[in-house]
């Protein structure tokens, strides 16, 4: 019995091989075996004075998961305007939005007063993030960064270092590095850092000695502003003006990417109209956004550049702003 089972599996896996390309029977080699890791390991080891046997204890454990391969491979970024937004300005993250600012009132005030930052910016990063607080990721942390960093060639390089990050970041904060969970690209707690950015802008809003971005509020939303703040936000300054467009020369502004560096009056030289007004030193960019009637128009200004660097995309920016914009109006309301 067992002999004919042992040849019945084997004719499954024969089976499955030649019908399903690309299909392997062969158990894929642990990351801890695996010469590139070892490399990796050895320059912690001389680098950063970990020990050979805690690291190789680590990818002991570690997973390679291609499903994540499958969704860095597939970003929502790489969607059209119209069907982006709907994706992140909804009811259920407006009324989110405001029953999370009622709830951390005092807290999203003494943010603005300590960096600038606005509540409903604060509130709707936490929203687009992770619906504040409430999906925080389903990832083992290190199985994340460890497929990135092993089996993903286009962006290997970057999360090898995040790799570094965290391995550095779960020491100091004496976290144990097999337990943390987060997104497909690694990134963890309510407002979704990955492990550079918790290193140099997490802080411990609510001074009880631990920077705890998975379950303090706090330490959450002092982060976000921090982020912020270091990033060159401007308190009190625009963030973004819905434009119109004439003529063919504001077609360079757009091919000109995200950085502010037009004046109003360069703006309107080419052609741009826009509400407001934001200074004549100021400087802004022109978004051109794809609706499923044309397209519209945007200048974003330096807090708008801000906002894409927490992730480097036009719609995602204009997600956090639109967002932004409704729970504070229906919190006025």
């Amino acid at each position: 019995m067992l002999m004919l089972r042992a040849i019945s599996y084997l004719l499954v896996a024969v089976v499955l091989s030649a019908a399903v390309p690309g299909c392997t029977v062969a158990k894929p080699r642990p990351l801890d075996e695996r010469p590139e890791v070892n490399r990796f390991i050895k320059e912690m080891v001389q680098k950063h004075r970990f020990t050979r046997q805690e690291l190789e204890e680590i990818f002991s454990k570690a997973r390679i998961r291609p499903s994540i391969i499958a969704a860095i491979s597939r970003p929502a970024e790489s969607k059209p305007w119209y069907e982006y937004r709907p994706i992140f300005v909804t009811s259920s993250r407006i009324s989110g939005g405001v029953a999370f600012w009622k709830k951390n009132a005092d807290i999203l005030e003494r943010a603005q007063a300590t960096y600038g930052v606005p509540p409903q910016i604060l509130v709707a990063i936490l929203g687009v993030e992770t619906r504040y607080g409430q999906q925080k990721g389903g990832y083992p942390v290190i199985d994340s960064l460890s497929t990135l960093a092993f089996d993903y060639p286009p962006r290997s390089a970057f999360f090898k270092k995040e790799l570094e990050q965290y391995l550095l970041m779960t020491r100091e904060e004496n976290i144990d590095p097999l337990k943390l969970v987060g997104s497909y690209a690694g990134a963890m707690g309510q407002p979704q850092f990955i492990s550079s950015s918790f290193r140099s802008y997490a802080v411990d809003f609510d001074g009880d000695g631990h920077r705890d971005l998975w379950d303090n509020a706090a330490d959450a939303i002092g982060s976000v502003a921090n982020y912020f703040k270091k990033h060159g936000w401007q308190a009190g300054e625009p963030i973004a003006s819905r434009a119109d467009v004439k003529g063919k020369d504001y077609q360079k502004l757009v091919d000109a990417g995200l950085k502010p560096s037009f004046t109003p009056a360069q703006l309107r030289q080419a052609g741009v109209t826009f509400k407001g007004d934001p200074g004549p030193d100021a400087k802004g960019a022109l978004i051109e956004l794809k609706t499923d009637y044309g397209h519209e128009y945007w200048v974003g200004w330096q807090n708008f550049y801000v906002i894409t660097r927490y992730n480097h995309s036009a719609l995602y920016a204009m997600a956090v702003y639109q967002l932004s914009e409704r729970i504070r109006q229906a919190r006025e309301d």
